[in-house]
């Protein structure tokens, strides 16, 4: 959702590639702390910042995320990559949990809400975002993927006269009215789920969307559908902060180390090696034809 899906981290390379162990818990300082089953490191309380909640990260994202937030409500929440990545800003910042918020993903990018320390949904950074919002750092690098029913014939030549689906408020969405100009209506979906299960029903015949995202999809036994193409965008995801916080040169520091050190990369390969299931270097890149 949010954009173009990462392939690989841009400070990590090919990380997602080759599972490493986990972070092993730094410092001796921490408390009694709630992180769900995410590994943490560096040094408890390095960082200050002003949460909204006393003793919390509160951080906006969008479920369900599988792979990035695994569980399908705030409670259920305990890993992923992202969820992970708030939980070692939570640690370093010596806060000894991260209340997550659930929020419909257009509401979380256009400034609508500013309730929240930080937002991490797989957020593209746009010139459009930026007008509302903070950015973090880039943290991983993204493309569009293309996912279709198993037995189906779409590639870049004829993509544009199939229906289309797409996420609600998000890049793709942008990059399929703008940039493919479809012969026929395309199709904007609140989530995730709904949206490749109207594929599978042939309600429509194609999803752009984050490769990252997609690439879940056809691991699931009981999904018929494959990704057989993506699209370059030069994006990258960052986290959101609300206008004007007061801690964004802090947890930009954060994101920075937290890139640095290689904890981002072990995350990767832990939470999102697994949803990969092939190398996303090797699904064609589909350029856009001319359609005049």
């Amino acid at each position: 959702m949010r954009a173009a899906a990462a392939t690989v981290s841009l400070a990590v390379g090919m990380a997602l590639i080759v599972a490493t162990a986990a972070c092993d818990k730094g410092g001796s300082e921490a408390k009694d702390t709630e992180y769900g089953d995410c590994p943490v490191s560096g040094e408890y309380g390095e960082f200050r910042l002003t949460p909204r909640t006393a003793g919390a990260l509160t951080v906006k994202t969008t479920l369900p995320a599988p792979g990035w937030w695994n569980g399908d409500t705030p409670e259920t929440v305990k890993s992923g990559y992202e969820y992970c990545m708030a939980a070692n800003i939570a640690y370093r910042s010596g806060l000894d949990r991260v209340k997550v918020e659930n929020a419909p993903f257009p509401e979380v990018v256009s400034g609508r809400t500013t309730d929240f320390d930080l937002a991490l949904a797989q957020i593209t950074i746009t010139p459009e975002r930026e007008k509302v919002a903070e950015f973090s750092p880039p943290y991983l690098s993204s493309t569009l993927g293309v996912l279709i029913r198993d037995g189906e014939d779409i590639d870049e030549d004829n993509i544009r006269d199939v229906r289309i689906g797409v996420a609600e408020g998000t890049t793709g969405e942008a990059f399929v009215e703008n940039r493919l100009k479809p012969t026929r209506p395309v199709t904007a979906y609140a989530n995730d789920p709904e949206m490749v299960t109207a594929l599978e029903y042939g309600r429509i015949d194609a999803v752009v969307h984050d490769t990252t995202i997609l690439l879940a999809y056809p691991q699931e036994q009981e999904r018929k559908v494959r990704l057989v193409g993506q699209y370059r965008t030069d994006q990258g995801y960052g986290a959101l902060y609300p206008k004007g916080s007061p801690d964004k040169d802090e947890l930009d520091r954060i994101i920075r180390q937290l890139i640095d050190d290689g904890t981002l990369a072990k995350l990767s390969a832990v939470y999102l090696g697994a949803a990969f299931g092939q190398d996303p270097a090797k699904i064609p890149y589909f350029k856009v034809v001319d359609s005049s």
